[in-house]
């Protein structure tokens, strides 16, 4: 809660100026926002694409650890028909029903009971495969900064690509000029290529525009409860997590480097 500060109206309507013909909603955890989001979406004109960011635990989302102990991963997910929609439910549902400890959590016997119909992706710097390539940059309480494993990051990949299938599994590319995400990128093009697992470029937005990154850090200290001349407090490490146009993008993530990598992101 408090993480986002994009209104829906607003962020669909960002996305049609640019003329992105689709806009994904990816609530950490949970799937409130979604019937608002696909009215306000289906009215701008723009595809709306459900999905979550979801806490996956590689334990059992039945164990409890202590909190010092418990590890759990980012992990972007999309409904990519009615099926996967339906398992989307399924799985945010059982996530607070029999894996609530401190955030929804999900598991792997989960994600492989429900995968049909669904899309993931390797996520953001939280995730289980960048956080196996050695995030030392920690930006919340879900990194760790655990030591670089290369071969684990490319074992975890390969799992998850066998649980959502070949075509449904992408390496995702973020780069919001925070020098963790530019650290592993060579990694996750190596494991894109070990794995044939096709790439995609996303911009992990938070709010619609440039100029509303004051206010939104703002929000995070009443998340947290900190004041925002507190050195050590829980936030971002750049002000690019705003809608980028399609040009930015391909600036970002040119064709030559990164193959496919904005193209895969049209539906």
């Amino acid at each position: 809660m408090l993480d986002g500060a994009a209104r829906v109206n607003d962020l669909v309507e960002a996305v049609a100026a640019d003329g992105q013909p689709a806009v994904a909603i990816t609530d950490h955890g949970v799937l409130y926002g979604v019937v608002d989001f696909m009215k306000a979406a289906k009215s701008a004109g723009v595809k709306p694409i459900i999905g979550i960011e979801a806490y996956v635990t590689p334990g059992s989302r039945f164990e409890q650890r202590p909190r010092r102990d418990d590890v759990r991963y980012h992990m972007s997910i999309l409904a990519e028909n009615e099926t996967g929609y339906r398992n989307l439910i399924k799985l945010a549902s059982l996530a607070y029903t029999e894996g609530y400890y401190y955030k929804p959590r999900m598991d792997v016997e989960l994600l492989s009971r429900y995968s049909e119909g669904l899309i993931a992706t390797t996520g953001c710097l939280g995730g289980h495969v960048p956080q196996l390539l050695g995030v030392d940059d920690i930006a919340d309480e879900d990194q760790r900064g655990q030591e670089r494993d290369f071969d684990a990051a490319l074992t975890a990949a390969a799992m998850y690509q066998d649980i959502f299938g070949r075509d449904n599994f992408f390496v995702e590319l973020q780069d919001h000029g925070i020098p963790a995400q530019r650290k592993i990128m060579d990694d996750l093009l190596d494991i894109a290529r070990r794995i044939d697992a096709p790439l995609l470029a996303a911009n992990d937005s938070h709010y619609t525009h440039a100029h509303e990154a004051e206010a939104h850090d703002a929000l995070l200290c009443i998340q947290t409860g900190s004041v925002k001349s507190e050195e050590k407090r829980f936030k971002f490490h750049s002000q690019e997590f705003y809608i980028k146009s399609s040009r930015q993008m391909r600036e970002l993530f040119p064709q030559d480097r990164y193959p496919d990598a904005c193209d895969n992101t049209l539906w």
